[in-house]
């Protein structure tokens, strides 16, 4: 038998994601502020050319900008 997440198409980082944000939402006000904070995620990368860094740029940010880019072109 499937493990029932398997059998709706998530993949175990996406299950454990939505199971970890249930079990935050489920906490009282001050634990579960606490709780939202360590589940934050600040991530950056930076592109190299030529051996030299480019900008460094937060990976939520570059998402909503290619997200918010492929709706344009599609409209």
């Amino acid at each position: 038998m499937a493990f029932a997440w398997k059998a709706s198409g998530l993949t175990y980082n996406k299950y454990l994601s939505v199971a970890a944000r249930v079990v935050r939402r489920s906490l009282k006000d001050d634990k579960r502020l606490a709780a939202e904070r360590r589940g934050e995620m600040e991530l950056r990368f930076a592109k190299w050319n030529n051996g030299k860094q480019g900008e460094m740029k937060s990976v939520a940010d570059a998402n909503a900008a290619s997200m918010a880019e492929a709706g344009t072109q599609s409209s």
